[in-house]
């Protein structure tokens, strides 16, 4: 089972995992950064019209070895709404 790490950013805040966890295999750690992203974007958007999430794997010797990024942004096609 191999170590590794999954670092993440929110367009604010960079989170680096000093931890990490053991996962069966490389998929594993894939799927569970992508599953990351979806949370990180619930608990930011609405903030903005444009914002970067982004989940990256590494080993124990710090190479990355995958990288997912979730992407928002929104344009308005008319006026926005007044309050």
């Amino acid at each position: 089972m191999p170590r590794l790490f999954i670092d993440t950013e929110d367009g604010d805040a960079s989170f680096r995992d000093d931890e990490g966890d053991d996962y069966a295999d490389l998929e594993e750690a894939r799927a569970t950064a992508i599953a990351s992203l979806p949370g990180m974007a619930d608990e930011k958007l609405p903030d903005g019209e444009h914002r970067v999430f982004k989940a990256t794997v590494r080993d124990e010797a710090d190479t990355i070895l995958y990288v997912a990024t979730l992407t928002f942004h929104g344009v308005w096609k008319t006026s926005p709404p007044t309050e």
